[in-house]
């Protein structure tokens, strides 16, 4: 039996299972990949303390931190099953295992959005990608799209435009929501193309992608020859581990929680992007404070 049972490899799921540990708790951290959406991070300007460091590289840093302590037990394992039962929680992993927790720590974080236009699934892996900065390297010297107008959209131009031919950055709106750090950067790239106030009707191809069709024509044309397109629209919370036990979602489908983290469901905290603290705030340092306060919450939940 653990004291807590942290679900989530990511940047709040380590910081959590860190103070766990200091507070000489019986941490078991299990995620279905290792490092979360840090991964997809190419650069990282404000940690504090890191003027600039990949993503890989601090979610590494984050992993050995934790794992340095004697209390904490990590494992890479698909989380099937988590239920409530008369000592806590018991958790069900990919292949079988069971492992009972007196506490949960949902660090689950989030997906993915697709853009839900033609050709998006029938597409995807052959063209069509959900993060610019992890597989812009394949398409060195080839034309691309990216698609989105946040943090990630924008980053992900960039990046892309470090390495690609030339990169059609597609927005339905005129202004981006993106850190303008970021819009100052892909502002500078001769290679970055703005396809502004238009949206993707339809991604085409072969066996492959060959070029997107757009809503208004640009540069005289409604397609766009293009080799990879890159959907950057944002993220929602996974929050299924959640709901399953009865936690309280807000009204934007994120896990409501109270200001130690926990949710509506006694002995269930949750952490990070899935939740509706921070004002949002989806940062590696607002995942991190968020972690700290769920494992504080856990330590008090188990004292009393």
């Amino acid at each position: 039996m653990f004291d807590v049972l942290i679900i989530g490899l990511g940047c709040a799921g380590y910081t959590a299972a860190i103070y766990t540990a200091r507070y000489k708790l019986k941490t078991f951290i299990v995620g279905a990949e290792d490092g979360g959406m840090g991964l997809t991070a190419a650069e990282v300007g404000n940690w504090p303390g890191e003027i600039d460091i990949r993503g890989p590289d601090l979610m590494e840093k984050f992993k050995k931190h934790a794992t340095s302590f004697a209390e904490v037990t990590h494992k890479i394992a698909r989380v099937e099953k988590l239920e409530k039962v008369s000592s806590g929680f018991r958790m069900t992993l990919q292949g079988g295992e069971v492992v009972e927790g007196k506490t949960v720590i949902l660090a689950t974080g989030s997906a993915k959005r697709t853009l839900g236009t033609k050709g998006e699934k029938e597409f995807s892996g052959r063209g069509v990608t959900y993060c610019a900065t992890c597989d812009a390297f394949f398409y060195r010297g080839k034309d691309v799209a990216v698609i989105g107008g946040g943090d990630s959209a924008v980053e992900g131009a960039a990046i892309a435009a470090q390495v690609a031919k030339t990169v059609y950055l597609i927005h339905r709106r005129k202004e981006f929501r993106a850190e303008p750090y970021w819009v100052e950067r892909v502002m500078a790239r001769p290679n970055v193309k703005f396809v502004l106030e238009r949206n993707v009707l339809e991604i085409f191809g072969d066996t492959k992608v060959k070029g997107v069709k757009l809503d208004k024509p640009f540069e005289g044309a409604d397609t766009i020859p293009v080799d990879g397109v890159f959907i950057e629209v944002g993220s929602i919370p996974s929050v299924d581990l959640a709901t399953k036990l009865g936690a309280t979602l807000d009204d934007k489908g994120f896990i409501a929680v109270t200001p130690d983290q926990q949710t509506s469901v006694p002995g269930i905290f949750a952490a990070g992007d899935n939740t509706n603290a921070s004002n949002h705030f989806a940062q590696f340092t607002t995942a991190a404070g968020e972690g700290a306060v769920a494992a504080n919450g856990v330590f008090t939940f188990l004292q009393s």
